[in-house]
C-alpha cells in the first residue's frame, strides 16, 4: 500500500469538467458536479465547466481550447463513453492526446468489475496527456464518477501520493 508524504507540498491544479450528454444541461448534472466538487475538496480548482453533446466534432472544439489555454493543468470528461455507436467520446479524445495512460482504463475496469461484474467491460475510460495539460474521460453517471474519483483520481491527483502520482509533474 503506498504512503503519502504529508511534509511535501500539495499542488493546487487548475482543473476544467467536460459533460458529454445529449440528455444534461446545468440544472441536472450530478456527475459534473460531483467531480467539480471533489475536486475542490481535494484543493484543485475548477476553473471551467460546460456540457457538450455528444458529438466527436463538437466534444473536439471544447477540449482543443481547454488543452491550449496554458492555465488548464487537468480536463476531467464525463459521459460518452459506453458501449454503443452513439457515443463519441474516445473517438473525439484519443487523436487529441500526446500519451496515453494505458493501466488508468484498466484499473477503473478493475474497480467497476467489483462493483458491477462483467458489464464492466461496456465502460470505457481513458486518460492521457495532451499539450501537458493531464486529460481522463470516465463513464457518465454518478457512480462510476465517484468510483473513478475515490479509486483512482483522488490519489494520482494529489502530489503527497507516493510512489508516484500525476499532479508531481507540476511541482516547480
Amino acid at each position: 500500500m503506498s504512503k503519502a508524504k504529508p511534509d511535501l507540498p500539495p499542488v493546487s491544479l487548475a482543473a476544467a469538467v467536460l459533460t458529454i450528454s445529449d440528455k444534461r444541461g446545468p440544472g441536472d448534472d450530478a456527475s459534473g458536479d460531483y467531480l467539480a466538487a471533489s475536486l475542490q475538496e481535494s484543493g484543485h480548482r475548477c476553473v471551467q465547466r460546460a456540457i457538450s453533446r455528444d458529438n466527436m466534432y463538437a466534444i473536439r472544439a471544447v477540449l482543443s481550447q481547454w488543452i491550449a489555454d496554458p492555465a488548464i493543468q487537468l480536463i476531467l470528461c464525463n459521459g460518452g463513453t459506453g458501449f454503443s455507436h452513439q457515443k463519441s467520446a474516445i473517438a473525439a479524445v484519443t487523436p487529441l492526446l500526446d500519451q496515453v495512460v494505458t493501466g488508468f482504463g484498466e484499473q477503473f475496469r478493475f474497480l467497476s468489475y467489483q462493483e458491477i461484474g462483467s458489464s464492466a467491460l461496456q465502460s470505457d475510460a481513458l486518460a492521457g496527456t495532451a499539450n501537458e495539460t493531464l486529460l481522463f474521460c470516465l463513464p457518465g453517471s454518478p457512480g462510476a464518477c465517484k468510483l473513478a474519483w475515490e479509486g483512482i483520481l483522488r490519489q494520482q491527483l494529489d502530489s503527497r501520493h507516493r510512489p508516484c502520482n500525476f499532479a508531481s509533474q507540476y511541482l516547480r
